[in-house]
């Protein structure tokens, strides 16, 4: 019997992702596993089918088609996919259609019958083996949205919404809002966005990014050559920690930057890699107030982030946000127990929930500029006490057994959360 779930019964869960990272090598993805971890504790049997594809995490390096292993009772199949170097590109998209193709083709006898099956964007795609798995296994389907497509390549990435691929997407994204037994987003508004593609009322679930129980210990601190090279001392640090690329909308940090450039006590750390950083770089050589540094293991994060006084993170003025965000970044920053400003525009969350820190107006470089000198000026003591507010409403509202518990309802045979038809 399962212990402490909504329901007494042990059941099985598939989780199928393209993208999903295990926390002790990956630095970001790893929500998927740690929730079916949490469901593994209470008694349940627990499925994991990924790609070899991820950018944000070490995978295993194996020979033939697929892999398969155990990790914290969790059973995870690999599929060895088409690799590709930039998430703007063709084979990207290639890199979706042969990880479709090779999880068709995964051999499945031998994994435990499914009960649900969790189908988790991105890829949009993996919705067509969804719907094949649950007609096979006669099994519930959970559609998970972690990121709204094709919304976001329209209003963040200059595509046309009657751009052919994008147009494509988007009746997938209808079809699996339609056909699913239930809707989760990891955003808290995502409901209007699904009731505007469908144009009718239909139920959605928030199952947000949760807090790793395992960074709750000590971090491993930085090596003392790290520090050196990359931590300015006595400077008050505003730090952006995270991938270094074109949905992160860090030009309004560097504009900051550049008009705070005579404040020699204030300094700009960027940490991490991504497809912008060597153009930043080149954009900010003649900037003495901003210190580029290179990603740490997540296991060190904190350790980087206990150096700093102001942690920032940004987002381009764009509807997307309309329905809300739950960032891993808003979650590493939040446990570090430091003020947050953020340059969004958006549906609140988190943030302003916990009064762990402050939104501004995205791309609104003079708004930021106002907000960090504030800061400055607080005492360190009314800082303190912001950012241990986040941390505390973190601590209380994010762990993953709540979330997994709130998975399990959406499990049960009897849970009534489809959208209703339209009536004639």
């Amino acid at each position: 019997a399962a212990a402490g779930g909504s329901t007494a019964v042990s059941v099985c869960v598939w989780y199928v992702s393209k993208y999903v990272a295990m926390p002790a090598a990956g630095r970001g993805g790893t929500r998927g596993f740690m929730i079916m971890r949490e469901l593994a504790r209470m008694g349940h049997r627990c499925v994991i089918m990924t790609s070899d594809s991820n950018q944000l995490a070490d995978v295993p390096q194996f020979e033939g088609p697929h892999f398969t292993t155990t990790i914290n009772d969790v059973k995870v199949s690999w599929v060895r996919t088409l690799k590709y170097r930039t998430a703007k590109s063709l084979r990207r998209i290639l890199s979706w259609l042969d990880f479709e193709w090779r999880l068709w083709r995964l051999p499945k006898d031998e994994l435990p019958r499914p009960d649900a099956v969790i189908v988790s964007s991105l890829s949009l795609l993996t919705i067509f083996n969804g719907l094949w798995m649950r007609r096979r296994y006669g099994s519930r389907l959970i559609f998970e949205v972690r990121d709204i497509w094709p919304l976001t390549i329209t209003e963040e990435g200059g595509y046309s919404r009657y751009n052919p691929f994008v147009f494509a997407l988007a009746m997938i994204e209808r079809l699996a809002y339609r056909s699913a037994d239930a809707i989760v987003g990891t955003m808290p508004n995502l409901q209007q966005h699904v009731e505007e593609v469908l144009g009718r009322s239909c139920p959605v679930h928030c199952i947000p990014m949760g807090v790793d129980e395992t960074l709750l210990s000590e971090p491993e601190p930085l090596p003392t050559e790290y520090e050196a090279a990359h931590i300015p001392n006595g400077k008050f640090l505003v730090c952006h920690a995270g991938t270094i690329g074109i949905t992160n909308a860090l030009d309004t940090l560097f504009e900051c930057a550049r008009a705070m450039r005579d404040h020699s006590d204030i300094h700009f750390l960027v940490v991490g890699d991504g497809d912008l950083r060597a153009h930043y770089q080149a954009a900010c050589a003649d900037l003495p107030n901003v210190t580029f540094a290179p990603a740490v293991p997540k296991k060190m994060v904190q350790s980087v982030l206990r150096h700093c006084d102001l942690l920032y993170f940004s987002v381009h003025a764009s509807k997307v946000w309309a329905y809300g965000q739950s960032l891993n970044k808003v979650i590493d920053y939040m446990l570090a127990g430091k003020p947050i400003v953020a340059s969004y525009t958006g549906f609140p969350s988190m943030i302003n929930e916990s009064g762990g820190g402050v939104f501004v107006p995205a791309e609104d470089v003079e708004a930021l500029r106002k907000e960090i000198l504030r800061y400055t000026e607080l005492p360190a003591e009314k800082r303190e006490t912001i950012g241990a507010a986040g941390r505390a409403w973190l601590l209380h509202n994010r762990s993953y057994r709540t979330l997994a518990e709130n998975y399990l309802k959406l499990i049960e045979p009897n849970a009534t959360t489809r959208c209703k038809e339209t009536t004639p």
